[in-house]
């Protein structure tokens, strides 16, 4: 058995032209080890150092030094609009869910709890399936500390969802 093209580093930008691609949903780029098939069939195993966030448009190394260009794939998710979007973007975050922010929507994933809210809110939420590239975490790029705590993840941070006094969003 050939062994699989291994990548064991990632990058947040190419280097190189790229000798391959991967679609991958916003969970899927939540890894550390796990075999990938590329869209034009090829296998790679992917085994970085530690879990790392991939984001659209970052690559993989091989190593032989080729470049597997990562992008988001379409994926089903919930698209917000509103007359006073910035209010509804604030009850988002206060909630630290992964937000797409976009001039005249919000893109989150699909989550009855918050559509309620956001419905009664006086946001129009309606479903959409698209690629899913929501911003950030406050310290730079990465992922917020929001996500989905149902799926199984390696967390290499402590956090605390108590929602006491002491956020100073909470006031």
């Amino acid at each position: 058995m050939t062994a699989l093209p291994t990548a064991r580093a990632y990058h947040g930008h190419a280097h190189a032209p790229s000798a391959g691609q991967v679609a991958l949903t916003y969970e899927d780029r939540f890894l550390r080890r796990k075999t990938l098939r590329l869209e034009d069939g090829t296998r790679i195993l992917v085994d970085l150092p530690k879990t790392t966030s991939l984001d659209h448009g970052g690559v993989l190394v091989l190593t032989d030094g080729r470049e597997i260009t990562v992008t988001a794939a379409p994926e089903p998710l919930l698209q917000v609009t509103a007359p006073d979007l910035t209010r509804i973007a604030w009850h988002v975050g206060n909630r630290h869910t992964p937000c797409q922010i976009e001039s005249a929507r919000l893109l989150i994933q699909p989550d009855h709890v918050i559509k309620e809210m956001l419905t009664l809110l006086g946001a129009t939420v309606t479903e959409v399936c698209e690629p899913f590239t929501p911003e950030g975490g406050a310290y730079g790029h990465g992922r917020t500390h929001g996500h989905d705590h149902s799926h199984p993840h390696a967390h290499d941070h402590a956090h605390d969802h108590s929602h006491g006094h002491d956020h100073p969003h909470e006031h």
